[in-house]
């Protein structure tokens, strides 16, 4: 059985949801909590090996994270209000395995690479972090630092911004250059006057505003700025959502990683018409702390924009999401350790349940 949800703004079809199952379809209240029944991430041939990521707050860290872990697909990245790769990492995390790093690096993430309040004991440290970037490849953690130097990277810090304040953001510029990235592959975008927040052109709330949902109205099309800077031109966006959003099962891709990988029982793709034909490119957008599906609703993913972009220039976009926990009570994505010591590398629990989510999007589409 199949249900098709439909939501409206404006008189305006703002998106589809086709969720699929055995016995039961749509949404079922269970002991006060939402149950959702979802359907499989399909097999729609993708290009992988075009594939971008963004993401803002945690989100950003983790679309830089997943970059550098598979550098070897990933062409470009987006970090919105995030820091550069690593930043959070204690120094005594190659020395002192266990539970006591974790709350180290909580406490060098809060004040160290959010509030930029440890500059004046070199944190972040753009340099290091980079020759951290070398010794892990060299390892064989991530992939071969060369194939990032092709990539395009997108950073944006608002102005109003007092969460990840925008000194953090330019450590993240620096950051990608030391990296050996050319200057001309780097946006950096210093000049709107944002709160803590994904951009939009036409959707959210006042712009130097930082709360719930995180989508914010600053007169500025932050996701086809991004796109545009990865992938170059695009075409113009479409007038009107002509793909569908899929809710997904996201568990089948978090197996073998115990309960402990932070990750929620649900995700969403958006797969425009063209797309369902196979070919496509994926983008992977990143949601930030407490701006999941079960916080903020479809907030993230309908109202950012990336739909309309999508539908007009080749692209599935993938939303995986968090679920909260003691250890991320905001449902933040990993960039501290809470799912363990390999968080910043292919071996991370959510790093690796996003490639598996990738893999499954470029698998041959099924005969019809």
């Amino acid at each position: 059985m199949v249900m098709q949800l439909t939501s409206r703004r404006n008189g305006h079809l703002r998106g589809k949801y086709y969720v699929a199952v055995a016995a039961l379809a749509g949404l079922v209240l269970a002991a006060g909590c939402k149950t959702e029944r979802a359907g499989v991430l399909p097999a729609l041939g993708a290009d992988i090996r075009q594939t971008s990521t963004s993401g803002i707050s945690s989100g950003a860290y983790m679309a830089g994270q997943f970059q550098i872990a598979h550098s070897e697909l990933v062409v470009g990245a987006a970090i919105i209000a995030g820091g550069p790769y690593g930043c959070a990492e204690s120094l005594f995390a190659d020395v002192m395995p266990g539970p006591g790093t974790t709350f180290l690096n909580i406490s060098k993430a809060i004040n160290g690479c959010m509030l930029n309040a440890l500059q004046l004991w070199g944190v972040p440290n753009p340099r290091l972090l980079a020759e951290r970037v070398h010794r892990l490849a060299e390892r064989g953690k991530i992939d071969g630092v060369a194939h990032l130097q092709r990539d395009r990277v997108y950073l944006f810090a608002g102005k109003e911004d007092r969460t990840v304040v925008p000194p953090i953001v330019t450590a993240a510029f620096e950051f990608y250059k030391e990296l050996g990235l050319p200057e001309a592959n780097l946006a950096h975008v210093t000049d709107k006057a944002a709160g803590h927040a994904f951009v939009t052109e036409d959707h959210g709330g006042a712009c130097d505003k930082s709360g719930k949902p995180y989508v914010v109205d600053c007169d500025y099309d932050q996701a086809g700025a991004l796109l545009a800077h990865i992938y170059g031109p695009l075409k113009p966006r479409s007038t009107a959502i002509g793909g569908t959003f899929l809710a997904f099962d996201q568990r089948p891709f978090t197996q073998g990683f115990g309960s402990d990988h932070g990750l929620s029982d649900y995700g969403v793709v958006y797969v425009p018409e063209m797309c369902a034909r196979g070919g496509c490119r994926v983008h992977i957008a990143f949601h930030g702390c407490a701006q999941n599906r079960a916080a903020v609703g479809e907030a993230f993913v309908e109202e950012t924009g990336f739909a309309r972009w999508a539908d007009t220039n080749s692209l599935v976009v993938l939303f995986p999401q968090t679920a909260t926990a003691a250890m991320n009570p905001q449902g933040c994505w990993d960039w501290w350790g809470y799912t363990g010591r390999a968080y910043l590398t292919r071996e991370a629990p959510q790093i690796e349940t996003v490639y598996r989510m990738l893999k499954r999007l470029g698998a041959p589409r099924a005969a019809s």
